[in-house]
Protein backbone atom coordinates (compact mmCIF):
# COMPACT_ATOMS: atom_id res chain seq x y z
CA UNK A 1 0.00 0.00 0.00
CA UNK A 2 1.43 3.85 -1.04
CA UNK A 3 0.79 4.45 3.18
CA UNK A 4 3.67 2.09 3.82
CA UNK A 5 6.19 3.51 1.40
CA UNK A 6 9.33 5.31 2.49
CA UNK A 7 9.13 8.76 1.92
CA UNK A 8 11.50 10.48 -0.22
CA UNK A 9 12.82 13.87 -1.31
CA UNK A 10 11.52 15.41 -4.18
CA UNK A 11 14.14 14.69 -7.25
CA UNK A 12 17.08 17.12 -7.43
CA UNK A 13 16.69 17.88 -3.18
CA UNK A 14 19.08 15.70 -1.16
CA UNK A 15 22.72 15.36 0.34
CA UNK A 16 24.15 16.85 -2.94
CA UNK A 17 21.77 19.97 -3.27
CA UNK A 18 23.76 21.48 -0.35
CA UNK A 19 26.76 23.28 -0.65
CA UNK A 20 29.05 21.62 2.38
CA UNK A 21 26.56 19.13 2.83
CA UNK A 22 27.49 17.13 5.80
CA UNK A 23 27.04 19.77 8.60
CA UNK A 24 24.17 20.59 10.86
CA UNK A 25 22.64 23.99 10.48
CA UNK A 26 22.80 26.17 13.20
CA UNK A 27 20.00 28.89 14.97
CA UNK A 28 20.44 31.65 16.55
CA UNK A 29 17.37 32.84 19.01
CA UNK A 30 16.41 36.28 18.21
CA UNK A 31 12.54 36.41 20.47
CA UNK A 32 13.95 38.42 22.99
CA UNK A 33 15.34 40.56 21.13
CA UNK A 34 14.63 41.58 17.42
CA UNK A 35 12.10 39.56 17.31
CA UNK A 36 10.30 41.47 19.92
CA UNK A 37 11.79 44.71 18.75
CA UNK A 38 9.81 44.17 15.68
CA UNK A 39 6.82 42.86 17.14
CA UNK A 40 5.99 44.95 20.06
CA UNK A 41 8.44 47.98 20.42
CA UNK A 42 10.51 46.19 22.77
CA UNK A 43 8.46 46.20 25.46
CA UNK A 44 9.00 42.66 27.07
CA UNK A 45 9.81 42.94 30.86
CA UNK A 46 12.69 41.12 32.19
CA UNK A 47 10.11 39.42 34.57
CA UNK A 48 8.23 37.42 31.21
CA UNK A 49 11.54 36.48 29.68
CA UNK A 50 12.75 34.29 32.92
CA UNK A 51 9.79 31.84 33.07
CA UNK A 52 11.26 30.80 28.95
CA UNK A 53 14.67 30.85 29.37
CA UNK A 54 15.10 27.34 30.90
CA UNK A 55 13.22 25.79 28.31
CA UNK A 56 14.76 27.42 25.85
CA UNK A 57 18.29 27.01 26.78
CA UNK A 58 17.37 23.21 26.41
CA UNK A 59 16.63 23.42 22.70
CA UNK A 60 19.84 24.11 21.65
CA UNK A 61 20.44 27.11 19.67
CA UNK A 62 23.90 28.11 18.49
CA UNK A 63 23.36 31.43 20.73
CA UNK A 64 20.52 33.81 21.80
CA UNK A 65 20.53 37.46 20.70
CA UNK A 66 19.11 38.97 23.81
CA UNK A 67 20.59 42.48 24.58
CA UNK A 68 21.82 45.19 22.48
CA UNK A 69 19.68 47.27 19.73
CA UNK A 70 16.37 48.72 21.63
CA UNK A 71 16.33 46.68 24.58
CA UNK A 72 18.89 49.05 26.32
CA UNK A 73 17.50 52.24 25.37
CA UNK A 74 13.84 51.15 26.08
CA UNK A 75 14.58 49.34 29.64
CA UNK A 76 16.13 52.25 31.07
CA UNK A 77 13.20 55.19 29.57
CA UNK A 78 10.21 53.21 29.49
CA UNK A 79 10.58 49.92 31.75
CA UNK A 80 12.23 51.56 34.53
CA UNK A 81 14.40 48.17 34.52
CA UNK A 82 18.07 48.18 34.76
CA UNK A 83 19.13 46.67 31.45
CA UNK A 84 22.66 45.20 33.06
CA UNK A 85 20.90 43.23 35.77
CA UNK A 86 19.02 41.46 32.70
CA UNK A 87 22.37 40.07 31.64
CA UNK A 88 22.87 38.65 34.90
CA UNK A 89 19.30 37.12 35.31
CA UNK A 90 19.87 35.40 31.86
CA UNK A 91 23.19 34.41 32.81
CA UNK A 92 21.90 32.16 35.51
CA UNK A 93 19.05 30.47 33.64
CA UNK A 94 20.89 29.97 30.07
CA UNK A 95 23.70 27.26 31.18
CA UNK A 96 24.17 25.99 27.80
CA UNK A 97 23.18 28.93 24.99
CA UNK A 98 26.11 31.71 24.56
CA UNK A 99 24.51 35.41 25.32
CA UNK A 100 24.96 37.83 22.47
CA UNK A 101 24.38 41.06 22.36
CA UNK A 102 23.98 43.47 19.34
CA UNK A 103 26.61 46.68 19.22
CA UNK A 104 26.42 49.33 16.95
CA UNK A 105 30.03 49.78 16.85
CA UNK A 106 31.48 53.59 17.86
CA UNK A 107 27.62 54.19 18.85
CA UNK A 108 26.93 51.11 21.24
CA UNK A 109 23.51 51.28 21.83
CA UNK A 110 22.34 54.72 21.37
CA UNK A 111 22.14 56.91 17.95
CA UNK A 112 25.05 59.40 18.09
CA UNK A 113 28.90 58.16 17.95
CA UNK A 114 30.72 57.78 21.79
CA UNK A 115 34.03 58.68 22.22
CA UNK A 116 36.31 55.49 22.64
CA UNK A 117 36.87 55.28 26.12
CA UNK A 118 33.07 54.83 26.58
CA UNK A 119 33.36 51.74 24.09
CA UNK A 120 35.86 50.36 25.42
CA UNK A 121 33.90 50.44 29.04
CA UNK A 122 30.65 49.51 27.90
CA UNK A 123 32.56 46.37 26.26
CA UNK A 124 34.50 45.46 29.48
CA UNK A 125 31.30 45.83 31.79
CA UNK A 126 29.33 43.86 29.07
CA UNK A 127 31.69 40.92 28.96
CA UNK A 128 31.27 40.91 32.39
CA UNK A 129 27.41 41.32 33.08
CA UNK A 130 27.71 37.82 30.66
CA UNK A 131 27.67 38.48 27.35
CA UNK A 132 29.56 36.20 25.08
CA UNK A 133 29.10 36.94 21.80
CA UNK A 134 29.25 40.55 20.68
CA UNK A 135 27.76 41.31 17.28
CA UNK A 136 29.32 44.66 16.08
CA UNK A 137 27.79 46.59 13.13
CA UNK A 138 28.38 50.15 11.81
CA UNK A 139 25.49 51.23 10.04
CA UNK A 140 27.34 53.19 7.08
CA UNK A 141 29.82 50.28 6.76
CA UNK A 142 32.65 52.76 7.57
CA UNK A 143 34.51 50.00 9.34
CA UNK A 144 37.33 52.82 10.87
CA UNK A 145 33.90 53.08 13.27
CA UNK A 146 34.46 49.19 14.58
CA UNK A 147 37.97 49.11 15.36
CA UNK A 148 37.53 50.52 18.94
CA UNK A 149 34.54 47.84 19.74
CA UNK A 150 36.42 44.90 18.18
CA UNK A 151 40.27 45.58 20.11
CA UNK A 152 37.60 46.02 23.23
CA UNK A 153 36.20 42.44 22.56
CA UNK A 154 39.45 40.64 21.81
CA UNK A 155 40.87 42.32 25.06
CA UNK A 156 37.92 41.65 26.94
CA UNK A 157 38.02 38.10 25.46
CA UNK A 158 34.99 36.98 23.69
CA UNK A 159 33.61 36.25 20.32
CA UNK A 160 33.37 38.75 17.75
CA UNK A 161 30.36 38.79 15.16
CA UNK A 162 31.35 40.84 12.01
CA UNK A 163 28.28 42.06 10.22
CA UNK A 164 27.15 42.98 7.00
CA UNK A 165 24.10 45.47 6.36
CA UNK A 166 22.22 44.32 3.36
CA UNK A 167 20.33 46.60 0.99
CA UNK A 168 20.03 47.58 -2.21
CA UNK A 169 21.22 50.99 -3.63
CA UNK A 170 23.55 52.11 -6.70
CA UNK A 171 26.21 51.38 -3.99
CA UNK A 172 26.15 48.03 -2.72
CA UNK A 173 26.93 44.83 -4.65
CA UNK A 174 27.96 41.44 -4.32
CA UNK A 175 31.34 42.26 -4.64
CA UNK A 176 31.03 45.39 -1.82
CA UNK A 177 29.66 42.93 0.64
CA UNK A 178 32.17 40.74 0.22
CA UNK A 179 35.10 43.23 0.29
CA UNK A 180 33.86 44.74 3.67
CA UNK A 181 33.07 41.20 4.93
CA UNK A 182 37.24 39.95 4.18
CA UNK A 183 38.14 43.25 5.85
CA UNK A 184 36.23 42.19 8.90
CA UNK A 185 37.60 39.04 8.83
CA UNK A 186 41.62 40.43 9.34
CA UNK A 187 40.08 43.05 11.87
CA UNK A 188 39.09 39.62 14.12
CA UNK A 189 35.78 38.88 13.43
CA UNK A 190 35.01 34.86 14.19
CA UNK A 191 31.93 34.80 12.35
CA UNK A 192 30.08 37.10 9.38
CA UNK A 193 26.42 37.75 9.95
CA UNK A 194 24.50 38.99 6.73
CA UNK A 195 22.01 41.31 8.04
CA UNK A 196 18.55 41.63 5.28
CA UNK A 197 16.91 44.03 8.17
CA UNK A 198 14.22 45.03 5.84
CA UNK A 199 13.15 41.71 4.38
CA UNK A 200 14.71 43.35 1.02
CA UNK A 201 16.59 39.65 0.09
CA UNK A 202 15.59 37.95 -2.96
CA UNK A 203 16.31 34.21 -3.10
CA UNK A 204 18.46 34.53 -5.62
CA UNK A 205 20.27 37.61 -4.24
CA UNK A 206 20.72 35.24 -0.75
CA UNK A 207 21.96 31.85 -2.57
CA UNK A 208 24.65 34.43 -4.99
CA UNK A 209 25.34 36.59 -1.49
CA UNK A 210 26.35 33.74 0.58
CA UNK A 211 27.96 31.42 -2.16
CA UNK A 212 30.22 34.74 -2.54
CA UNK A 213 31.01 34.88 1.32
CA UNK A 214 31.38 30.59 2.10
CA UNK A 215 33.98 30.97 -1.58
CA UNK A 216 35.76 33.96 0.12
CA UNK A 217 35.46 33.32 4.05
CA UNK A 218 37.80 31.14 6.18
CA UNK A 219 34.46 31.67 8.73
CA UNK A 220 30.93 30.86 9.87
CA UNK A 221 28.44 32.50 7.63
CA UNK A 222 24.95 33.21 9.56
CA UNK A 223 21.86 34.74 7.66
CA UNK A 224 19.41 37.26 9.42
CA UNK A 225 16.20 38.04 7.71
CA UNK A 226 13.01 39.95 8.21
CA UNK A 227 9.34 38.58 7.10
CA UNK A 228 8.21 41.62 6.08
CA UNK A 229 8.97 41.14 2.22
CA UNK A 230 7.44 37.62 1.77
CA UNK A 231 11.10 36.38 0.75
CA UNK A 232 12.98 35.42 4.32
CA UNK A 233 12.21 32.11 3.93
CA UNK A 234 12.62 31.47 0.41
CA UNK A 235 15.78 33.30 1.26
CA UNK A 236 16.76 30.93 3.73
CA UNK A 237 15.92 27.93 1.88
CA UNK A 238 18.89 29.31 -0.74
CA UNK A 239 21.08 30.37 1.42
CA UNK A 240 20.96 26.24 2.92
CA UNK A 241 21.43 25.80 -0.32
CA UNK A 242 24.96 27.56 -0.72
CA UNK A 243 26.34 26.31 2.44
CA UNK A 244 24.64 29.14 4.93
CA UNK A 245 26.37 27.97 8.69
CA UNK A 246 23.14 29.19 10.76
CA UNK A 247 20.26 30.95 10.08
CA UNK A 248 18.54 33.63 13.24
CA UNK A 249 15.35 32.69 13.88
CA UNK A 250 12.32 33.38 16.22
CA UNK A 251 10.29 30.33 17.54
CA UNK A 252 6.70 30.37 15.30
CA UNK A 253 4.73 32.42 17.98
CA UNK A 254 7.21 35.22 17.76
CA UNK A 255 7.87 34.75 13.90
CA UNK A 256 6.62 36.57 10.57
CA UNK A 257 5.16 39.97 9.81
CA UNK A 258 8.46 42.40 10.36
CA UNK A 259 9.92 39.51 12.79
CA UNK A 260 11.80 36.47 11.41
CA UNK A 261 11.36 32.85 10.06
CA UNK A 262 10.00 30.34 12.37
CA UNK A 263 12.39 27.85 13.85
CA UNK A 264 10.37 24.58 13.51
CA UNK A 265 9.37 25.33 9.57
CA UNK A 266 13.31 24.70 8.92
CA UNK A 267 13.83 21.88 11.38
CA UNK A 268 11.28 19.97 9.47
CA UNK A 269 12.14 20.84 6.19
CA UNK A 270 15.84 19.54 6.96
CA UNK A 271 14.26 16.43 8.67
CA UNK A 272 16.28 14.08 7.45
CA UNK A 273 18.69 15.58 5.50
CA UNK A 274 22.46 16.21 5.92
CA UNK A 275 21.99 19.55 7.02
CA UNK A 276 19.26 18.26 9.52
CA UNK A 277 20.41 19.71 13.17
CA UNK A 278 18.13 16.73 15.15
CA UNK A 279 16.46 19.16 17.34
CA UNK A 280 12.98 18.09 18.40
CA UNK A 281 10.21 20.63 17.39
CA UNK A 282 7.82 18.75 20.20
CA UNK A 283 9.43 21.04 22.41
CA UNK A 284 8.07 24.11 21.21
CA UNK A 285 4.45 23.73 22.14
CA UNK A 286 4.62 24.98 25.76
CA UNK A 287 7.38 28.17 24.12
CA UNK A 288 5.18 29.36 21.94
CA UNK A 289 2.06 28.94 24.18
CA UNK A 290 3.59 30.69 26.61
CA UNK A 291 5.15 33.94 23.60
CA UNK A 292 1.46 33.71 22.51
CA UNK A 293 0.05 35.01 25.97
CA UNK A 294 2.70 37.80 26.19
CA UNK A 295 1.44 39.11 22.49
CA UNK A 296 -2.01 39.38 23.76
CA UNK A 297 -0.56 41.33 27.18
CA UNK A 298 1.88 43.72 24.92
CA UNK A 299 -1.28 44.32 22.41
CA UNK A 300 -1.50 47.59 22.73
CA UNK A 301 2.67 48.17 21.33
CA UNK A 302 1.62 45.33 18.40
CA UNK A 303 2.63 46.48 14.61
CA UNK A 304 -0.03 46.74 12.49
CA UNK A 305 1.51 44.93 9.39
CA UNK A 306 -0.19 41.30 9.40
CA UNK A 307 1.08 39.79 6.50
CA UNK A 308 3.25 40.76 4.06
CA UNK A 309 4.28 44.50 3.09
CA UNK A 310 5.69 44.42 -0.28
CA UNK A 311 6.58 48.45 -0.06
CA UNK A 312 9.21 47.41 1.91
CA UNK A 313 11.13 46.66 -1.20
CA UNK A 314 10.97 50.60 -1.87
CA UNK A 315 11.29 52.28 1.40
CA UNK A 316 13.62 49.58 2.62
CA UNK A 317 12.52 50.61 6.38
CA UNK A 318 13.49 47.72 8.45
CA UNK A 319 11.22 45.80 11.07
CA UNK A 320 11.89 46.76 14.34
CA UNK A 321 11.34 51.01 13.08
CA UNK A 322 8.98 50.32 11.14
CA UNK A 323 6.79 48.91 14.57
CA UNK A 324 8.39 52.34 16.32
CA UNK A 325 7.36 54.65 13.86
CA UNK A 326 3.90 52.77 13.36
CA UNK A 327 3.81 53.48 17.30
CA UNK A 328 4.82 57.05 17.50
CA UNK A 329 2.24 58.09 14.44
CA UNK A 330 -0.28 56.29 16.31
CA UNK A 331 0.56 58.38 19.59
CA UNK A 332 0.23 61.26 17.91
CA UNK A 333 -2.88 60.79 15.91
CA UNK A 334 -1.57 60.66 12.48
CA UNK A 335 -1.34 56.51 11.74
CA UNK A 336 -2.89 57.45 8.39
CA UNK A 337 -0.11 59.54 7.02
CA UNK A 338 2.43 56.39 7.37
CA UNK A 339 2.57 55.85 3.44
CA UNK A 340 3.10 59.52 3.02
CA UNK A 341 6.03 59.15 5.16
CA UNK A 342 7.14 55.57 3.94
CA UNK A 343 7.66 57.15 0.51
CA UNK A 344 9.22 60.35 1.67
CA UNK A 345 11.81 57.99 3.48
CA UNK A 346 12.92 56.65 -0.09
CA UNK A 347 13.88 59.97 -1.49
CA UNK A 348 15.86 61.11 2.24
CA UNK A 349 17.62 57.84 2.03
CA UNK A 350 18.82 58.75 -1.56
CA UNK A 351 19.18 62.41 -0.53
CA UNK A 352 22.02 60.98 2.24
CA UNK A 353 24.04 58.96 -0.02
CA UNK A 354 21.77 55.78 0.82
CA UNK A 355 22.90 54.62 4.02
CA UNK A 356 21.70 51.17 4.67
CA UNK A 357 19.06 51.81 7.19
CA UNK A 358 20.30 50.29 10.31
CA UNK A 359 20.24 52.00 13.76
CA UNK A 360 20.92 55.00 13.62
CA UNK A 361 20.65 56.14 10.60
CA UNK A 362 17.13 54.05 10.05
CA UNK A 363 15.83 56.68 12.78
CA UNK A 364 17.96 59.87 11.45
CA UNK A 365 15.52 58.99 8.22
CA UNK A 366 12.59 58.02 9.51
CA UNK A 367 12.53 61.09 11.32
CA UNK A 368 13.25 63.67 9.07
CA UNK A 369 11.00 61.77 6.74
CA UNK A 370 8.18 62.48 8.90
CA UNK A 371 9.29 66.35 9.57
CA UNK A 372 9.34 66.96 5.65
CA UNK A 373 6.16 65.21 5.34
CA UNK A 374 4.06 66.96 8.35
CA UNK A 375 5.28 69.77 7.25
CA UNK A 376 5.05 70.00 4.03
CA UNK A 377 8.57 71.67 3.57
CA UNK A 378 11.49 69.54 2.61
CA UNK A 379 14.28 69.99 4.90
CA UNK A 380 12.88 73.17 6.20
CA UNK A 381 13.87 71.65 9.86
CA UNK A 382 16.71 69.44 9.93
CA UNK A 383 17.29 67.65 12.74
CA UNK A 384 20.55 67.99 15.13
CA UNK A 385 21.17 64.32 14.28
CA UNK A 386 20.97 64.75 10.73
CA UNK A 387 23.47 67.81 10.30
CA UNK A 388 25.60 65.91 12.20
CA UNK A 389 25.32 63.25 10.04
CA UNK A 390 26.10 65.67 7.26
CA UNK A 391 29.18 66.98 8.98
CA UNK A 392 30.68 63.26 9.16
CA UNK A 393 30.06 62.46 12.42
CA UNK A 394 29.02 59.10 11.84
CA UNK A 395 31.07 57.97 9.17
CA UNK A 396 31.60 58.42 5.71
CA UNK A 397 28.10 57.49 3.45
CA UNK A 398 28.20 54.78 0.48
CA UNK A 399 27.15 57.61 -1.65
CA UNK A 400 27.57 61.65 -1.63
CA UNK A 401 25.03 63.65 0.03
CA UNK A 402 22.71 65.40 -2.08
CA UNK A 403 23.57 69.68 -2.16
CA UNK A 404 20.11 70.22 -1.48
CA UNK A 405 20.85 68.37 1.97
CA UNK A 406 24.18 69.61 2.43
CA UNK A 407 23.02 73.77 1.92
CA UNK A 408 19.97 73.09 4.22
CA UNK A 409 21.99 70.82 7.19
CA UNK A 410 25.09 73.00 7.32
CA UNK A 411 24.18 76.61 5.61
CA UNK A 412 27.56 76.27 3.45
CA UNK A 413 30.14 75.18 6.29
CA UNK A 414 32.44 72.18 3.83
CA UNK A 415 31.56 68.39 5.38
CA UNK A 416 34.55 66.26 6.58
CA UNK A 417 34.80 62.72 6.95
CA UNK A 418 37.36 61.81 10.11
CA UNK A 419 37.04 58.88 12.09
CA UNK A 420 34.02 60.00 14.40
CA UNK A 421 35.79 58.48 17.45
CA UNK A 422 38.88 60.69 17.24
CA UNK A 423 36.79 63.87 16.96
CA UNK A 424 35.66 63.17 21.03
CA UNK A 425 37.26 63.69 23.77
CA UNK A 426 36.96 60.88 26.67
CA UNK A 427 34.16 61.54 28.91
CA UNK A 428 33.56 59.03 31.45
CA UNK A 429 35.56 60.79 34.43
CA UNK A 430 33.04 63.82 33.08
CA UNK A 431 30.24 61.30 33.44
CA UNK A 432 30.92 60.23 36.87
CA UNK A 433 31.18 63.74 38.41
CA UNK A 434 28.21 64.98 36.66
CA UNK A 435 25.97 62.41 37.38
CA UNK A 436 27.34 62.48 41.41
CA UNK A 437 25.67 60.59 43.70
CA UNK A 438 23.17 59.24 41.62
CA UNK A 439 25.41 56.08 40.13
CA UNK A 440 26.54 53.72 42.65
CA UNK A 441 28.05 51.38 39.89
CA UNK A 442 30.67 52.09 36.72
CA UNK A 443 27.21 50.23 34.79
CA UNK A 444 25.41 53.35 36.68
CA UNK A 445 27.94 55.79 35.28
CA UNK A 446 27.54 54.15 31.83
CA UNK A 447 24.04 54.37 31.54
CA UNK A 448 24.09 58.25 32.08
CA UNK A 449 27.19 58.83 29.74
CA UNK A 450 25.09 56.87 27.25
CA UNK A 451 21.49 58.50 27.78
CA UNK A 452 22.23 61.45 30.04
CA UNK A 453 19.01 62.91 29.25
CA UNK A 454 16.77 60.40 31.04
CA UNK A 455 19.02 58.28 32.97
CA UNK A 456 18.90 60.69 35.81
CA UNK A 457 15.33 59.91 36.55
CA UNK A 458 15.69 56.07 35.51
CA UNK A 459 18.65 55.83 38.33
CA UNK A 460 16.45 57.93 41.08
CA UNK A 461 13.78 55.25 40.74
CA UNK A 462 16.33 52.24 40.56
CA UNK A 463 17.48 53.56 44.09
CA UNK A 464 13.97 54.70 45.25
CA UNK A 465 15.41 58.36 45.74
Amino acid sequence: MFWNRKPRLPEGVGAADFAGSGTPLKFNSVEFRDGQQSLFATRMTTADMIPLLTRMDAIGYDSMEMWGGATFDVAVRFLKEDPWERVREFKKYMKHTPLKMVLRAQNLVGYKAYPDDIVEKFVEKAAEAGIDIFLIFDALQDLRNCESAFRAVKKAGKKIEGSVQYNVSPFHTTEVFVQNALEQEKMGASLMHVEDMAGLMTPQAAYDLISALKKALKIPVHLHCHCTGGMAEMAYWEAIRAGVDGLDVCVSSMSMGPAHPPIESFLTALKGTSRDPKIDVGQFKSINDDFMKLRKKYAEFETKLVGVDVGCLQHQVPGGMLSNLESQLTAMKLYDRLPEVLEEVTRVRADMGYPPLATPSSQMCGAQATTNVLTGNRYAMVSKELKEYCRGMYGMPPGPIAPELLEKALNGEKPTFPRPGDMLEPVFETARAEVGSLARTEEDILTYALFPNYAPDFLRCKYRL
